[in-house]
């Protein structure tokens, strides 16, 4: 097991950038358009010239607790960018987000290459699956996939993914549904997965209302994750996102949950990395690839 924490850094590629980030503010361009929003982590000054940073193409500005996006120019009300080998479909919509997390694609390239080296049939259950990315990853590596979301709208937008990404076909379930509430349908049911991917927000609501706080619900959504992995498991990955929260505190949840089990552990921070190598942090990580 590596004790040592670990940086996974988004480098610049052909269809996402961070350009800059500083004072609060990051400026990333997704494929050919350029965006400005908030960001709390960005506490030192910008690099770039106040007119590169007002030239950008839309810009998201807050007011109080709630925000809207502020055209420079006329955008599309959608357009396709490739990350990871996969396309995704950006938007610009409501609390800042585009549907994406590009921060995500070292762990997304991490699940194509151990599902790879498996070589054989693996199934993955990815819990708060968003828009996709890991399940486009799996997928595209030759796993069956059960995406879970409490969102119907995210759920919608990672079917859309895997069409524009050419895996529309691949044996993925979309599931609309609380994470925790499926989870312990599953265990009920005797099922099992070889890889369990989640990426659990502080607060949250399930399809049928249920009120999520991690707080009270990890521990519980992992053991029964425990319950549900296979004799044998592939890899198990946990991303956070929850203000508070430390990567060696999701690494002692994920050693937790894969038992005794022989693993390659790794744990750290996810960062976006500009061209001239500044990061900006972007959440925390933890995952095990089972030997």
């Amino acid at each position: 097991m590596n004790t040592n924490p670990q940086i996974l850094a988004t480098k610049p590629t052909k269809d996402y950038e961070l350009l800059d980030s500083g004072d609060g503010e990051k400026l990333e361009r997704f494929g050919a358009f350029v965006l400005r929003r908030p960001d709390p982590q960005a506490l030192w000054q910008k690099s770039l010239s106040v007119e590169r940073w007002d030239g950008a193409d839309a810009q998201f500005v807050t007011s109080g607790r709630t925000g809207n996006w502020k055209k420079n120019k006329e955008l599309p009300e959608s357009w396709e960018i490739e990350i990871a080998g996969a396309k995704f479909v950006i938007s610009l919509s409501a609390f800042k987000h585009t549907g994406i997390f590009p921060e995500q694609s070292e762990n997304w390239n991490w699940i194509q290459e151990t599902i790879k080296k498996a070589d054989r049939k693996v199934s993955v259950l990815n819990l708060f699956g968003y828009t996709g990315g890991a399940t486009l990853a799996a997928a595209k590596a030759g796993a069956d996939v059960c995406h879970v979301d409490g969102s119907k709208v995210s759920v919608a937008k990672a079917s859309d993914n895997a069409k524009a990404s050419g895996l529309g076909e691949k044996p993925i379930r979309w599931i609309i549904d609380d994470a925790l509430s499926f989870v312990k349908r599953e265990v009920r049911r005797g099922n099992k997965y070889d890889a369990i991917i989640m990426d659990p927000p502080s607060y949250g609501h399930g399809a049928q209302g249920e009120v999520w706080k991690i707080e009270e619900g990890l521990r519980e959504l992992l053991a029964g994750c425990q319950k549900l992995l296979s004799d044998t498991p592939v890899f198990v990955l946990i991303n956070g996102y929850a203000a508070g929260y430390s990567a060696i505190a999701y690494k002692n949840n994920l050693l937790d949950l894969i038992g005794n089990k022989a693993a390659e552990i790794e744990f750290g921070e996810l960062a976006l990395e500009t061209e001239g190598g500044r990061q900006l942090p972007a959440g925390i990580y933890a995952r095990a690839r089972l030997l």
